[in-house]
């Protein structure tokens, strides 16, 4: 019988298992959807054990139902990030976990941060400037407005950190997500900031480093019984999940650039070199000596989850469907997809969505098509600014549920003018977790491509032309609108 790896990841709305042979042949997938809360405006949570354990609990046993658990030679946990949970002395949460840079309640935190530490010397270290999408500004906004919380914190766990605890009973965390801890990780050196850390979290421990495919530990008795899996199993580090997701398609090689299709938009290029950028996020990528630049909006899928339950939830079939009828540039309707505000290319959680143009003779099809549209044009935006930075892909790959169907990445490759390779296999993060799991026991080579074949989406020339009139009054849109965003977004 063959070996299997597990690998699952943890969503903004929903977490995936995939249990797949050691050479990447899939074995089962399963899926469970969870609520992701907004307390206040501007706050996005998730409860650590109602969702991110309870969903890695359920998956795994799952998928070790489906097979014998003993051959299960490994596990990898991947999750949304960076986010900030902190945790007692005995491990147990003491509050929800603070999402990514979707939650932008430490705003002011990064400013007082950047202003202390200087915005230069933070972009040179750490690769990125701080923003609602950095770690260390949400330990701030803690220590500042939580004090009890505070006081009795040992522990600061991302999604995948607080998972391998779990299972393992080990506080580590892998050099690519402390890397999105900014400013307490220096990208360079990949270590710890100590004196940037003593600043921010004076008195917390932060967690051992290691990188996504190394063993942080063995599976517990006590995890074992919450799981199904064998005690005794290596758990992997693991990662963020986007990060995750290109190791799933090979996006490992410079000149490679991924742009994911999920809530959010999410790009990762791969550089020869460190490339920092005040408008992007530069990173150390998944393995040792791998660097990228990355990007990502702060809306995207969540818009047209948004737009179908104010249709009563009409299947999505039916959306793409009319939206697919109405044809470039939807009748004359222009969109701005600033739902959640802004994360790249500009900063701004005070941004805020935007339909422009409506008429009476518009229906569902005309606005889906339009906010599918707005997010091309956010694409295209955010590909300016990797060119602008000095990186301009050879290859596009183009992953996530919004690939599913071909308008989505259709529009996108019109508006943005590039190929985007679509795979054949394209089951998410947990299969490149999968992965990791499987190059952690030596099961698997890391320059191994598991994910082969697929389509090529090419831009539609008359398509293209329309959009790139449109383009510009995207720009001028926001442009012209952001005093009466950031006016409306007080009552928002």
């Amino acid at each position: 019988m063959d070996d299997l790896v597990l690998g699952i990841d943890i969503g903004t709305a929903s977490s995936k298992g995939v249990l797949a042979t050691v050479d990447g042949e899939i074995v089962a997938v399963e899926v469970v959807e969870h609520e992701t809360a907004r307390p206040r405006p501007g706050w996005v949570e998730h409860d650590a054990d109602g969702v991110w354990w309870s969903d890695v609990c359920e998956l795994s046993r799952r998928l070790t139902g489906a097979a014998d658990a003993g051959r299960v030679q490994a596990v990898c946990v991947s999750g949304i990030g960076p986010t900030v949970l902190p945790a007692g002395a005995d491990g147990t949460p003491l509050r929800p976990a603070i999402l990514y840079g979707v939650d932008t309640r430490a705003v002011g935190e990064a400013a007082e941060l950047t202003e202390r530490l200087g915005a230069d010397a933070v972009l040179e270290r750490c690769g990125s400037r701080l923003s609602s999408q950095s770690a260390g500004p949400k330990l701030a906004w803690l220590r500042r407005h939580e004090h009890e919380v505070w006081a009795r914190t040992r522990y600061f766990f991302m999604a995948n950190g607080y998972v391998v605890y779990r299972l393992t009973g080990q506080y580590v965390l892998d050099h690519h997500s402390a890397n999105q801890a900014q400013p307490l990780y220096d990208r360079h050196r990949g270590e710890w900031i100590e004196e940037w850390a003593a600043v921010v979290a004076p008195g917390l421990a932060l967690p051992r480093l290691l990188w996504p495919a190394e063993i942080a530990g063995t599976v517990t008795a006590d995890a074992a019984a919450a799981t199904g899996l064998r005690a005794g199993t290596p758990v992997a580090v693991g990662t963020i999940d986007a990060w995750a997701e290109a190791e799933s398609v090979d996006v490992r090689r410079p000149g490679d650039l991924m742009i994911m299709y999920g809530s959010t938009m999410f790009f990762i290029a791969v550089t020869s070199s460190p490339v920092a950028d005040a408008n992007l996020w530069g990173t150390v990528g998944q393995h040792p000596g791998l660097h990228t630049l990355a990007g990502g909006m702060a809306s995207s899928g969540s818009i047209t989850g948004w737009f179908r339950s104010l249709t009563g939830d009409r299947p999505y079939e039916s959306l793409v469907a009319d939206a697919a009828a109405v044809g470039a540039g939807a009748d004359g309707l222009l969109a701005l997809p600033y739902f959640d505000g802004e994360r790249t290319p500009f900063a701004d959680p005070d941004a805020r969505g935007v339909i422009a143009g409506l008429t009476l003779r518009h229906g569902p099809g005309h606005v889906y098509r339009a906010l599918l549209e707005a997010t091309a044009f956010g694409v295209r935006h955010n590909l300016e600014a990797f060119a602008a930075a000095g990186v301009t892909p050879s290859r596009v790959v183009a992953v996530g549920g919004g690939t599913k169907g071909d308008l989505w990445t259709r529009i996108v490759s019109g508006v943005a003018v590039v190929d985007q390779e679509v795979p054949t296999v394209t089951v998410g993060a947990a299969y490149g977790d999968a992965k990791l799991a499987a190059v952690a026991v030596g099961a698997a080579d890391r320059d191994a491509r598991w994910s082969g074949g697929g389509v090529t989406v090419a831009p539609d020339p008359a398509d293209a032309a329309v959009y790139e009139k449109l383009y510009p009054l995207y720009r001028s849109l926001h442009e012209r609108t952001s005093d009466l965003q950031h006016a409306l977004a007080g009552g928002a």
